[in-house]
C-alpha cells in the first residue's frame, strides 16, 4: 500500500534492525521519570551482552535512576533516503564491580563532556521496537 505521496508507509523494524542501529549510532537519549518531573539526557553509549552501556557522574541522572530505575532509550538518525527511530524500554542499574567495568570499558564508550564521567549505568531491555519510513527526497 502507497501513501498519498507516493512513498512506502511507514514499517515497523525488526529487534536485530533495531541493535544493528543502536550498535552504529554515536549517541542516544534516555527519558528518566522522577518526582513528577521527566528529563531526557543525550548519553553516547554501548552495547554489552544484549544491554545498553554508558557512563555517567554523580549528579541528577544518576540520581534520578537511582529513584526510579525504569528509563527509556532513543535513537533516531538517517540511513540514505530513509529516516528511523529505535525506543529501548528498560531497567537501568549502576553498576561497579571489577569484571563489570572492565567488560564495560572493552566497549569503547567514552565521555564526550570534559567532566569525568566515573560511574558506569546498564540499560536491561524489558522492550525494543522501532520504525522507518522513506524520507520525502
Amino acid at each position: 500500500m502507497d501513501t498519498e505521496e507516493g512513498r512506502e508507509p511507514t514499517r515497523a523494524l525488526t529487534e536485530s534492525e533495531c541493535w544493528e542501529r543502536i550498535h552504529a549510532a554515536p549517541y542516544g537519549r534516555i527519558a528518566v521519570a522522577a518526582a513528577d518531573e521527566i528529563d531526557v539526557f543525550p548519553i553516547n553509549h554501548g552495547v554489552l551482552d544484549g544491554m545498553i552501556v554508558f557512563r555517567t557522574s554523580a549528579g541528577t541522572k544518576l540520581l534520578k535512576l537511582t529513584i526510579r530505575q525504569r528509563v527509556v532509550f532513543e535513537i533516531d538518525g538517517t540511513d540514505g533516503p530513509e529516516a528511523f527511530s529505535v525506543m529501548v524500554k528498560g531497567v537501568a542499574e549502576e553498576f561497579d564491580r571489577d569484571a563489570d567495568t572492565l567488560d564495560a570499558e572493552k566497549t569503547g564508550v567514552t565521555p564526550w563532556a570534559p567532566e569525568p564521567k566515573d560511574r558506569w549505568v546498564r540499560i536491561h531491555p524489558t522492550s525494543v521496537s522501532g520504525r522507518a519510513f522513506r524520507r520525502r527526497m
